[in-house]
């Protein structure tokens, strides 16, 4: 198992409903892939460094999880194919 965390932005024009789903989403992924969730740290609605596609603020979520390597991959696809996370990375924790 290795240490990761992720960092994903979800679109400002979600309601609160729709963002703790899609946290409880991304939580339940990685403990049904027999990862272990250490923490979640929902940072709320923040203004983004630049605009991308004309959206100028985000809902920031960081989480730290263990994993074995093939997981962070899966994570990776379910990001790209969700239309409410705007920007996300995966980052292996160096011991």
């Amino acid at each position: 198992m290795r240490k990761y965390e992720t960092i994903f932005i979800l679109h400002p024009s979600l309601d609160e409903e729709a963002v703790k789903a899609n946290i409880e989403k991304y939580k339940t992924v990685i403990e049904n892939a027999g990862g272990v969730v250490e923490n979640v740290d929902f940072w709320g609605k923040r203004k983004l460094a630049y605009e991308i596609e004309k959206i100028s603020e985000g809902y920031y979520t960081l989480i730290n999880f263990d994993s074995q390597p093939q997981l962070p991959e899966e994570l990776d696809r379910l990001f790209r194919i969700n239309d409410s996370v705007i920007r996300h990375i995966i980052i292996k924790e160096e011991k």
